[in-house]
This record gives structure tokens, C-alpha cells and sequence, in this order.
């Protein structure tokens, strides 16, 4: 289908006082087929309302061009017609006398008879023949904009331009025209485009939604496609199994936004103190147990001991916020998945390679893999037993929850199944989901089980809703679980900022990891801004055997290491498995250049400057050779030899990742 409508590089920007600009929109691409209805959405401010009027020829853009079947848009036409919110009907004049004199001014050239039957015509096809003779001072809000639209479809337009048209109305009048305009629009083949604050209302009538982000500059964020087959029924589009995913990914996206909009606001150039480039950092993690390290900085003031004085902790829902947040420069640094640098380095975020560093380790360990309870009064005890139970199941395809594709938990997950004969694309369906969801999400069978980090593996335990099959203790013993990231840029611009900040967490670790302080570490990470949860569900030392023990109840739960021997140090080797494990799930391709990769990931030398300056000599770095629980060695010195040895994987690619030069970013 050809493009019908062709939004080409647009900026625009206005004047304001003493000489400034303001930049609303900035490199806008769009392309809208013949019959499509296409939605704008995003926060106000976001530009949206700027975009439809050029589209009109309301407004004219600073940069590029607005075109209508080839031909530019340089002014309003009859071509284009627009619904507003607030109706834009003249008060003296009837329903009938409305539509009237927009078909007379525009369509002068057909014979009276026709252009009265058009008037009828579109009167009848909104509804209002018993109000035709009424002025708009009689009618109610939801039939004066049933006028606006039936004014605007008699007209013949070719594009259709509606700005919050349903806005103003109560729910049910805003349904019924909802239903009303879904029906013209796809018995006259209408091309719309509308902007909408309104979610629902997107994906009921959207073939595609364009989200913007915030201003000033705003651009396209993301463009969803609504795969709900037409004609649609409000009732009925709510049972597809797509619309509750569009939702939250529109919901996500919206949030994102203002989130960012706060972090904006808060944010100030850098400030240098203490000898330090910058001391305001904005830090993101997850909730989960293994947020402990940043927690116990700010809290103890261990960022504050290190000059880091205005440290502000940003809680994100999911691992999915943190990579937004690092790749839009709106994080300074971040909690992360050990394999989330490796894998925004390669390319794995929007197949953009961005250069991440890790100087530290937080934590190993953590993870667990969790069952619904029904499996165990199955009997399911073992990745045997779930293979058989995989096999002889009528039940259909059984999801598993993971939270992120770099993160441990879907590697580990991934290995277990692959390790016992379970194909994990084959036997099993992965869904990414945020860690908090994971229990409720059970709950409702809405999953299987899940593998993730506490507290989340205790507290279906707690609740009965789940059971531990295997611990990441069993798995691979020592794994890396959380990491210090940072953008490159970001590391080069503040060396001695970045140092601080791993001093100030390698402290904590080392905080941490002391069961003098477990119980405070505990009633501090309970608190509403940090994991919002139970004290009970949350325990950080490692009092159990290393196998579950599956009596009831379970006593075993996913045990964390913050600190000692081998704990801390960034390691190329560990970052060189998992690259070979995203690569044999095709999250990623495997590098050419992987030896670069690991040099510019693996910050070995800022970590040792750290410890250093706070006297930590005498750790010991060396954790030995990579073994898992089947007993095959992970041969560092052939990855890809490696990666063909393996029986269940998918057809990996390898291919040269080109990564950006370093370079400083402006302070």
C-alpha cells in the first residue's frame, strides 16, 4: 500500500521572549497508509496537538515537510478535515444549517438536491434526525460532537484529524460515539489520524499508536501496531490476547515518561566537590533483596563518606526502566543484570550497540527457580520429574517467568532446562515479566513458575502459591548476580566520581555481608521506597545447605553473597560465558571482536584503584574455571567452540559488533 500521508524529518520550534526558542518537535518520520487510523499519544506537552495542525496546515514546521498523497502541505484545505475538542460549531444556526454550510462552501460545484441529500445523508449516518432543528445550545455534549464529526465527514475529506474529540464527554456518550466513528471510518475507508490522552481508546481504535515523548524536542518513542482484526467491538476487543499487552506497553511507555519528566526536573549540571567531577548522581535499581548494596550506601552514608553527596536512588519496576534509563542518559549509573553491560555493548537494546562498563560485582548468588505448587503435589521434585510432566501434559504450552534476557536469571533458567533434556523455546514458553509481578502472576496461572531473585522465590514459598525446585546454588555456585553499570561516555567524563562511587559500594558490600547487621539491613530494605514488603520474606546470609530439601515446609531459600573472596572483582571470563549464553539463545550475535568487548566491559583497573584507596589488599580475586552443576567446562579459550558443543541451542550468528570510539560526553 502506498504512503498516503508522509511526515518527512519535522521539526518545529517557536519564539519566545528576549530572542529564546523553544524546540516543541524535533526529527519526526511518520508514514500513514490510505485507510489506516492512527493514533498520537503522550503526555501534554509532548507535542501532539502541534503535529496533527501541521498535518492540517494549521501550522507550517521549522524543518522538513508535511505531504498529502506527493503533494506538500502548505496550508489548510477542505482535503483535510479537523474535529476539535470543543466542538467549533456556530450557535445560531441548527444541526442541519452546521453540516449545511460546510457542504455548500466546500462542495459549491455539485447541484443543490445532491448536496442537500449529502446534509441528510451524514445527519442520518450520526444519529441525529431527531435533532436536526435544534440549535447547539439544545443539544448535549456527546451530539454536539456528533455534529462536528458528521460537518467534517460530509465534506469528503481525504484525511480525517481528530484532537481529543471525546475528551470532554462522560463515559458511556464517549463509547457509544467511539463505536459510532469505528463504523464510518471503516465503511467509507476514512484515513484518520487523533490524539488521545486515553489508552483504551487507542488500541480500541488505532491501527497504529505513536507514542512521543516529552518536550521539549519531542520525538517518536516508539510506534505500536495493533494486531486486533476489524470490525471491533468494545466488549469483544478486550478478551484478544494482544490487548492487555498493548495496554501495559502504552501504560509503560507513558509512566517512563514521567518519570523522566521528574529526573529532569531534579537534575542539575554536574557538581564538582571534594575533588570529584560530579556528586549528584541519580542511580536506578529493582526491588529485590539484592539492592542491598545501594540501599546500605545511602542509608549508612557510605556515598556521602565518599563525596558523593547528593545521591538519589531511583526505584524502577523492571530491568526493562533501568535499560531506558542508562540508554537515555537519564540515570547516571544503575543496578543491572551481570550480563546487561555485555549485552547493551553488543547491540542488544533497539540493535544499537552502547558501550557499558562494570567495575564491580555486587552480588552473587540470589536466584532461585520457583514451581506452582501444583506441580509439587504432582509430584514434580526434580528437572526430571518436570520433563516428564512436560511430556504426558495435555495441559498445552507451560510459561515460565524471566525478567530480562541478560539477566541470570533467564541464563540460568535456560541451562537448567537445556542441561535436563527441556528445550526452552521447544518445551516451554519464556515470558519477560517484572519481578514483582512474578508471584501475582503465578498466583493467577497466568504462569507456570519463574526464576528470579528474592524475595520473590521465598514469598510464594510463604504463601503456598509456589515451591523452590533449585536454588542457583545448585546451578552454578558463586554466579554473578548484580552489577555496577555504567554508560562508558559517563565513566570517561567522571573518572574520579566513578571511582567513588565503587568505593562507596564496595563498603557497603562489605556492610553487607557482616550478619551483625542483617536484621537493620532487613527493616531498612522492608521500607515502602525499597522493596515495599514483608520483613519475613527478606534474608540475606546463607544459614541452609546449598541443595533444596524439598520436605515441607521448604526451608531453603536463594542466599546472597555481598562481599569477600573472588566476590567483587569484575571478571572477563564470567562476562565471556554469559555473551555465549545470549548468543546461543539468539538475544544477541556472538562478537568477532569479543576480546575488545570484554577489554572495554570489564573495568578491572577502576575496581583495583578502588580497593586499593580503602586498603582491601588482601582479597583474594581468582574464583577458578567455570563449572556448572553438569560438569561441562566452559572453555574461555574457544568460545565458539564451546557454543557449537552444545546440544540444545538455537542457530547463533557471529558477526563484528562496531562500537563507538570512547569519547567524553559534555560536562
Amino acid at each position: 500500500m502506498s504512503v498516503f500521508v508522509a511526515v518527512e524529518q519535522v521539526g518545529k520550534e517557536f519564539a519566545l521572549a528576549k530572542g529564546d526558542r523553544y524546540i516543541a518537535l524535533k526529527g519526526i518520520d511518520l508514514e500513514i497508509k490510505k485507510g489506516e487510523f492512527i493514533s498520537l499519544i503522550g503526555h501534554s506537552g509532548c507535542g501532539k496537538s502541534t503535529l496533527l495542525n501541521m498535518i492540517a496546515g494549521l501550522d507550517l514546521p521549522t524543518d522538513g515537510i508535511v505531504a498529502l498523497e506527493g503533494q506538500r502541505v502548505t496550508k489548510p484545505g477542505p482535503e483535510r478535515m479537523v474535529v476539535f475538542q470543543n466542538y467549533s460549531l456556530l450557535p445560531w444556526l441548527t444541526v442541519r444549517e452546521n453540516i449545511t454550510l460546510a457542504v455548500d462552501e466546500v462542495l459549491s460545484g455539485l447541484p443543490a438536491d445532491e448536496r442537500r441529500a449529502i446534509v441528510e445523508e451524514h445527519i442520518q449516518m450520526v444519529g441525529l434526525q431527531h435533532a436536526a432543528d435544534k440549535p447547539p445550545a439544545q443539544l448535549s455534549g456527546g451530539m454536539k460532537q456528533r455534529v462536528a464529526i458528521a460537518r467534517a465527514l460530509a465534506i469528503r475529506p481525504k484525511l480525517l484529524l481528530l484532537d481529543e474529540p471525546f475528551g470532554a464527554l462522560d463515559a458511556l456518550t464517549r463509547g457509544n460515539l467511539q463505536e459510532q466513528l469505528m463504523r464510518i471510518c471503516e465503511e467509507h475507508e476514512v484515513t484518520a489520524v487523533m490524539v488521545t490522552h486515553d489508552v483504551d481508546e487507542a488500541v480500541l481504535l488505532s491501527d497504529r499508536i505513536v507514542m512521543l515523548t516529552n518536550g521539549p524536542a519531542s520525538k517518536i518513542g516508539g510506534i505500536l501496531e495493533v494486531d486486533i482484526p476489524r470490525p471491533r467491538r468494545r466488549l469483544e476487543v478486550v478478551s484478544h490476547p494482544s490487548y492487555y499487552s498493548l495496554r501495559s506497553e502504552l501504560i509503560y511507555f507513558l509512566n517512563q515518561q514521567k518519570r523522566i519528566k521528574k529526573l529532569r526536573a531534579r537534575k542539575v549540571s554536574a557538581i564538582a566537590r571534594h575533588g570529584l567531577e560530579k556528586v549528584n548522581l541519580e542511580i536506578g535499581f529493582v526491588p529485590l533483596t539484592a539492592c542491598a548494596p545501594l540501599v546500605v550506601a545511602k542509608e549508612k552514608g557510605f556515598f556521602t563518606k565518599h563525596g558523593l553527596d547528593e545521591v538519589n536512588l531511583v526505584r524502577e519496576t523492571s530491568w526493562r526502566g533501568i535499560v531506558d534509563g542508562i540508554a537515555g542518559s537519564h540515570l547516571d549509573a544503575a543496578q543491572m543484570p551481570a550480563g546487561m553491560p555485555v549485552w547493551l555493548s553488543v547491540g542488544g537494546h533497539q540493535d544499537q550497540p552502547l558501550p557499558v562498563v562494570s567495575a564491580l560485582t555486587m552480588t552473587r548468588n540470589g536466584n532461585a527457580v520457583t514451581l506452582a505448587k501444583r506441580f509439587y503435589d504432582q509430584g514434580v521434585y526434580s528437572a526430571t520429574d518436570f520433563k516428564r510432566m512436560l511430556l504426558e501434559s495435555t495441559e498445552g504450552t507451560h510459561t515460565l517467568g524471566i525478567v530480562h534476557p541478560s539477566s541470570m536469571h533467564n541464563l540460568l533458567l535456560r541451562y537448567w532446562l537445556a542441561a535436563n533434556g527441556i528445550n526452552p523455546d521447544r518445551d516451554v514458553s519464556l515470558k519477560t515479566i517484572p519481578p514483582a509481578q512474578m508471584v501475582a502472576d503465578l498466583k493467577a496461572g497466568i504462569i507456570d513458575g519463574y526464576c528470579v531473585g528474592e524475595p520473590w522465590n521465598l514469598r510464594a514459598l510463604v504463601e503456598n502459591t509456589g515451591f523452590t525446585i533449585a536454588t542457583d546454588l545448585e546451578i552454578w555456585q558463586g554466579h554473578p548476580g548484580k552489577v555496577l553499570g555504567v554508560r562508558e561516555d559517563w565513566a570517561l567524563a567522571y573518572p574520579n566520581t566513578h571511582v567513588a562511587l565503587v568505593k562507596a559500594l564496595l563498603e557497603a558490600c562489605r556492610y553487607c555481608a557482616d550478619p551483625d547487621n542483617h536484621e537493620e539491613i532487613r527493616q531498612i530494605l522492608a521500607q515502602r521506597e525499597y522493596l515495599s514488603t514483608s520483613v519475613d520474606y527478606i534474608h540475606l546470609g546463607d544459614p541452609n545447605a546449598a541443595v533444596c530439601n524439598l520436605d515441607r515446609p521448604v526451608r531453603e531459600y536463594a542466599h546472597h553473597l555481598f562481599f569477600g573472596d573472588g566476590v567483587n572483582r569484575p571478571s572477563r571470563t564470567e562476562h565471556l560465558w554469559m555473551m555465549t549464553q545470549m548468543a546461543r539463545w539468539g538475544d544477541i550475535p556472538f562478537p568477532r571482536n569479543w576480546l575488545e568487548i570484554l577489554e572495554r566491559v570489564c573495568r578491572v583497573s577502576v575496581f583495583s584503584t578502588a580497593a586499593r584507596e580503602l586498603g582491601m589488599l588482601d582479597i583474594k580475586y581468582h574464583r577458578g574455571p567455570i563449572q556448572l552443576f553438569d560438569g561441562v567446562p566452559f572453555d574461555a579459550e574457544d568460545p565458539i567452540a564451546y557454543l557449537n558443543s552444545q546440544s540444545i541451542k538455537l542457530n547463533f550468528s557471529v558477526a563484528e559488533v562496531a562500537l563507538k570510539q570512547p569519547q567524553l560526553i559534555a560536562v
